[in-house]
C-alpha cells in the first residue's frame, strides 16, 4: 500500500524491455531486495540494489498495462516507498495496481499552478467522481472535472516541482489508478 505522496524523483538508468528489467537511480540509501516501491504509481519489487541504483523486473502484464515499457534513459520517475503501519496517510490509499493508461489532452496554466485534462479508458469511468481521488503516475490527486471520458485535475506548484507531472506534455501517456474505496463501493 502507498499514499500517493511522492517521496523522490528518480531517474531511469537502463531499460531492458524484452528482458523486462528497469534500473533506476535513487537516493533511497536503505532499499532492500524484495521491498515494494511505487514507480510512476506502479507497485514493483526491488530485485537488486547497488550503490544508488535499484533494479526491478517488469512482467508482460506490467509492460502492457502501464507506461513503464516506454520509459527512456534519463527520464524522471515518481518514487514512493511502501506505507508502514502507523504512518500518516497524506494522500489516499493507493495499491500500485494500475487500472489503465490515460493520455494527456491539455495542460492549462491556472494562477501559479496548472490544470491537466486526461482522456481515460471507459472501463474506469464508474470509479471516478468530481472531488474523488485518483492516482496519476502514482500521485494522489483530486478530480476537479469529469466530462465523458475526460478528467481534469489541478496541480499546485508543490506537485509540479516535487513530482514528474511538471515535466509532462500534451500527448504523454500516464498511469491511472482509481480510488480503492470507490472500487469496492460501486
Amino acid at each position: 500500500m502507498f499514499t500517493g505522496i511522492v517521496e523522490e524523483i528518480g531517474k531511469v538508468k537502463a531499460v531492458a524491455g524484452k528482458k523486462g528489467i528497469l534500473t533506476l537511480e535513487t537516493s533511497f540509501s536503505d532499499l532492500r531486495d524484495g521491498e515494494s516501491v511505487a514507480v510512476n504509481g506502479v507497485c514493483l519489487t526491488v530485485n537488486r540494489t547497488e550503490k544508488k541504483l535499484a533494479s526491478f523486473d517488469l512482467s508482460p502484464e506490467t509492460l502492457g498495462k502501464t507506461g513503464l515499457g516506454k520509459l527512456k534513459i534519463g527520464q524522471p520517475v515518481n518514487l514512493e516507498r511502501a506505507l508502514r503501519l502507523g504512518d500518516r496517510i497524506g494522500g489516499h490509499l493507493v495499491t500500485g495496481h494500475i487500472d489503465g493508461k490515460g493520455k494527456i489532452l491539455a495542460i492549462k496554466k491556472t494562477g501559479s499552478g496548472k490544470e491537466i485534462t486526461i482522456l481515460f479508458p471507459p472501463e474506469i469511468k464508474k470509479y471516478l467522481a468530481v472531488k474523488g481521488s485518483v492516482a496519476i503516475e502514482g500521485v494522489s490527486l483530486t478530480v476537479s472535472g469529469l466530462s465523458g471520458n475526460r478528467i481534469s485535475v489541478a496541480l499546485i506548484p508543490y506537485t509540479l516541482t516535487k513530482t514528474n507531472l511538471g515535466e509532462k506534455r500534451a500527448g504523454d501517456t500516464v498511469n491511472l489508478e482509481v480510488d480503492i474505496i470507490a472500487r469496492y463501493l460501486k
